[in-house]
C-alpha cells in the first residue's frame, strides 16, 4: 500500500477545509454573497492556497456540489443494501434521497444554487456520474427478480431519474417542503408500481 508523503497529506488537508468552508459560507449566505476572502479566512488559508487548488469560486462550488451528491448517493446505496430483497431496496432507496432532499445544504446547494451556478448540463452530468448507476443496477435487479416488466432498463433509468430529479425540484420549491415529500413518495412508488408485469 503506497504511503502518503506529507505534501500529499497537507495538500488533501488544505483542499478538504476549502471545501468545508465553503460549504457553510454558501449554505448560510448564498454563492453570490460568500466572498472568496471569506471563504479563506473561515479555512484559514490563503487566496493563493485556494487558486491552487481552485481555477475560481465557480469551481470550488462545483467541488461543494459534488460532496453533497456523493453523500446523498452514499446514503440511498445504503438503504438499498439494508434491504432485504430488490423491490424494499428500491422502495428505501427513493426514501432516502427523499430525506437528502429535505436537507437544507442539499436543498440550498444542490437544487437550487446548483443549476444556476454551474449551468443544467453541468448539473446533469454530475448527477449522472453519481446517480445512475445506482438507478441502473436497481432497476436491472428489478427486472433480473421479475418484479418489473422487461423493458429498456436505458429508457427506464432516464424515466425514473427524470421523475425524482423534478420531485427533489418540487420539494425544494415548495412551501411545505414535508408535505411535498410525503406525495412526493406516494408518486414514486406508483410509478414503480406501474412498472410491475401484469397482474402483480
Amino acid at each position: 500500500m503506497a504511503v502518503k508523503t506529507r505534501r500529499v497529506e497537507y495538500s488533501e488537508s488544505t483542499r478538504e477545509a476549502l471545501v468545508a468552508s465553503a460549504r457553510r459560507l454558501f449554505g448560510s449566505k448564498g454563492y453570490g454573497d460568500a466572498a472568496v476572502e471569506e471563504i479563506c479566512v473561515d479555512a484559514r488559508l490563503t487566496k493563493g492556497a485556494l487558486y491552487h487548488h481552485f481555477r475560481n469560486k465557480r469551481a470550488l462550488f462545483e467541488a461543494v456540489f459534488e460532496e453533497i451528491e456523493r453523500e446523498a448517493m452514499e446514503r440511498v446505496t445504503r438503504a438499498v443494501a439494508g434491504a432485504e430483497d430488490p423491490w424494499t431496496g428500491a422502495i428505501a432507496g427513493v426514501r432516502a434521497f427523499l430525506d437528502a432532499c429535505m436537507e437544507p445544504d442539499f436543498q440550498r446547494l444542490a437544487l437550487r444554487e446548483g443549476p444556476a451556478v454551474l449551468g443544467i448540463e453541468r448539473v446533469r452530468e454530475i448527477d449522472a456520474r453519481y446517480s445512475a448507476g445506482l438507478v441502473h443496477a436497481a432497476l436491472s435487479a428489478l427486472m433480473e427478480a421479475g418484479l418489473l416488466a422487461p423493458r429498456s432498463v436505458d429508457l427506464v433509468v432516464r424515466v425514473v431519474l427524470g421523475a425524482v430529479n423534478e420531485a427533489a425540484q418540487a420539494i425544494a420549491e415548495a412551501e411545505d417542503a414535508a408535505r411535498m415529500r410525503r406525495e412526493a413518495e406516494e408518486i414514486l412508488v406508483r410509478l414503480l408500481e406501474s412498472l410491475r408485469p401484469t397482474g402483480e
